[in-house]
């Protein structure tokens, strides 16, 4: 009896399956992961931009700590092995040319550091460099997280004076007329068929390289107000209050993430050929 009333139990014929998410979700999941591991040093920089606005520390002016945070950060990046030796160069590098960069803009009046510090140079604080070496942080760890590689990049004879135009641009338009949307043309024509390849969860896949150009343009634009937001700089026109950074400078870190571009690709390979 018992053994019939076993055999009367009704059992599924096919094992339940458990509901799991589409395939698109799980890779964009993993894919905005690397992009947060990769924005690592600048959420360091957020992050101290806004402790230093909210709590007011002792013996030191804001900017003065703010470059010792950085620092330390950066090198405890570098020791603990999230950041390699040789992106920590990369680094160096983009933290000169932007410190340059700053220099000059605040000599022109184009913006402005308005606190004290005592690690400041001709108006400019040293820790503002980091904000630019920001930017080529987030490109060397995205590079190595999600295997980047470029599809009919252009020659280095042509890129590298288009490079050296555009950043000499940020200068001369000073003086000269601005030749922001001549180089943008110029970029269009040259990158229309170039394009960024890069793995997630072990799936390749392809970007153009102009819409990568503008993404990481908006979002260093996005970036740039929150750092106006906790007084990092001031524009002439945030000085009585704080107001959404215009536009139009889209265009400018558009233009500067094709400097970044070419330059951490120039170095990656002169890396693997080395």
């Amino acid at each position: 009896m018992k053994h019939k009333l076993q055999s009367a139990v009704a059992y599924p014929k096919h094992p339940v399956r458990v509901s799991r998410p589409p395939h698109a979700l799980v890779q964009f999941w993993h894919f905005g992961w690397q992009q947060a591991l990769s924005c690592i040093f600048p959420v360091i920089i957020f992050a101290g931009l806004a402790l230093t606005q909210l709590v007011d520390l002792p013996l030191l002016a804001r900017y003065d700590w703010l470059l010792l945070f950085f620092l330390t950060a950066q090198i405890v990046l570098v020791k603990t092995g999230i950041e390699t030796a040789d992106e920590g160069k990369v680094i160096l590098l983009f933290h000169v040319l932007g410190l340059s960069l700053e220099l000059f803009k605040v000599q022109m009046g184009s913006w402005s550091y308005p606190e004290e510090a005592w690690t400041k140079i001709a108006g400019v604080p040293l820790y503002s460099g980091f904000m630019y070496a920001s930017v080529a942080a987030y490109l060397c760890q995205a590079w190595r997280r999600l295997g980047i590689s470029l599809i009919r990049w252009p020659r280095t004879y042509i890129v590298l004076p288009l490079t050296a135009a555009v950043y000499a641009n940020f200068f001369t338009h000073h003086y000269i007329t601005d030749l922001r949307w001549v180089l943008t043309g110029l970029v269009v024509l040259l990158f229309f068929r170039a394009s960024v390849r890069f793995q997630v969860n072990g799936r390749v896949y392809r970007m153009p390289m102009l819409l990568s150009f503008v993404l990481i343009g908006f979002f260093v634009w996005t970036a740039e107000n929150i750092a106006t937001y906790f007084q990092a700089w001031a524009y002439p026109y945030q000085t009585e209050r704080w107001t959404v950074v215009d536009l139009g400078k889209l265009s400018s870190w558009m233009l500067l993430v094709i400097v970044s571009f070419f330059l951490t690709a120039s170095l990656k390979r002169l890396k693997e050929n080395g």
